[in-house]
C-alpha cells in the first residue's frame, strides 16, 4: 500500500471539492459581502503534540498559538476563536481547570474573544482551534522578487534542542536547557511585528513545520532562488549540537516547532524594518537574499549547497 503524504492527501480533497486552482497558504480567505474574512484551523493531538512534562495549561495555550503564528506571518490581527475538544471519559477536573486557564492566557495575551465550540468524548485529548479575523489584504507565501532580502523573526534551533532534551534526555548547560524547553512549551509568535510591518513584506510564511520547509515553499511559490548566507542561530545552540555530535543544520533548519516566521522585503525597506524591529524588541535576523533561478541554497565560502526540504511533514516516513 502506498503511503500518501500530507500534500497528496490535500490535493485529493481539493480536487474532489472542485478547487482546481488551490494554492497552499497559511490561512484561508473568503468574502462575506464586502468583508474579507480570514480563518485558520489547527489541531493539537495529545499523543503527538504534547511532550512529557508539558502542563495541560501550556498545551491549551499552544493550541491557540499555532493559529496565532499563522496570523502573524500574514500580518493580520486575530479577533475571534472557536474551540472543539475531544476529551477522555475519565479526565479529571484538575486537567479541565488547567486547560481553561491555558485558553484564557492565550485569549488575553492576543486579545481574542473565544465564542464557544464543541465538546466530545474520545480516547485522548484533541484540541481543534479555529481563529477568525478580517483584513483588506494578506502577505502571501509567493511574492519574493530578485534582489529582495530574506529575514526570520528569531533565532532557530532552540525548539529542536528542547525536544531532544525532553524526549531523548540530552544534557546541556542549565540556562540553555531552560531556554530550549521554554521555546517548546511556551512559544511566542511575533504578532505585533507582523501586523505593523506587513506593508513592507513581499512574501512571508509561518515556520512551524521547519525552516527548510518554509524556505523551499516560499522559493517555489515565488519562482525564485533563495540564497542563505547567514545561519540564524546562537552560539549556545551550536555548542549543544557539538557536545552531542548532532549536525547543527538539523536543529536549525529541519527541527520545526518554531512559531516564528520568514519574510522577504525590498532592500529599500531594510533599514525601516530593522528600526521597527528594534523599537518592538523583535529579534529579526537577515539570513540571505533572493535571486533568479529556483531552489534554496546555503552559501559558504563561495560554495553553494542545496538546502532540501527536510522539515516536518505528516504521514512522511
Amino acid at each position: 500500500m502506498t503511503i500518501l503524504d500530507e500534500s497528496k492527501i490535500i490535493k485529493i480533497f481539493q480536487k474532489e471539492l472542485g478547487n482546481k486552482k488551490f494554492v497552499s497558504e497559511d490561512v484561508e480567505i473568503f468574502k462575506m459581502g464586502k468583508i474579507k474574512m480570514v480563518v485558520k484551523v489547527d489541531t493539537f493531538v495529545q499523543s503527538t503534540d504534547m511532550p512529557p512534562k508539558m502542563r495541560m495549561e501550556d498545551a491549551a495555550r499552544k493550541s491557540i498559538i499555532a493559529c496565532i503564528s499563522d496570523f502573524a506571518a500574514k500580518g493580520i490581527k486575530p479577533q475571534y476563536g472557536i474551540i472543539s475538544l475531544n476529551l477522555p471519559k475519565m479526565i479529571s477536573r484538575t486537567k479541565i481547570n488547567e486547560m481553561s486557564k491555558g485558553f484564557r492566557r492565550a485569549s488575553d495575551e492576543f486579545n481574542i474573544k473565544i465564542l464557544g465550540g464543541d465538546t466530545n468524548e474520545g480516547k485522548e485529548i484533541v484540541i481543534n482551534v479555529s481563529i477568525f479575523g478580517t483584513t483588506d489584504k494578506i502577505v502571501r507565501r509567493k511574492g519574493a522578487k530578485k534582489g529582495d532580502v530574506i529575514f526570520v523573526t528569531g533565532p532557530f534551533g532552540y525548539t529542536a534542542s528542547g525536544l531532544k532534551i525532553v524526549l531523548e534526555k540530552k544534557k546541556g548547560v542549565n540556562h540553555f536547557v531552560k531556554k530550549a524547553i521554554k521555546s517548546v512549551f511556551n512559544p511566542s509568535p511575533k504578532l505585533d511585528f507582523g501586523v505593523k510591518n506587513r506593508n513592507y513584506f513581499t512574501s512571508s510564511m509561518d515556520s512551524s513545520d521547519g525552516l527548510s520547509t518554509t524556505l523551499n515553499e516560499m522559493a517555489n511559490q515565488s519562482k525564485c532562488k533563495f540564497i542563505i548566507n547567514n545561519i540564524p542561530t546562537e552560539k549556545e545552540v551550536l555548542e549543544f549540537a557539538k557536545s552531542h555530535k548532532i549536525d547543527p543544520n538539523n536543529l536549525v533548519f529541519h527541527g520545526g516547532e518554531e512559531y516564528e516566521f520568514v519574510f522577504t522585503a525590498s532592500k529599500k525597506n531594510k533599514i525601516l524594518i530593522k528600526k521597527n524591529a528594534s523599537l518592538s524588541k523583535t529579534p529579526i535576523i537577515e539570513i540571505g537574499y533572493v535571486t533568479k533561478g529556483k531552489g534554496v541554497f546555503l552559501e559558504k565560502q563561495e560554495k553553494f549547497v542545496t538546502l532540501k526540504d527536510l522539515g516536518w511533514h505528516h504521514f512522511r516516513k
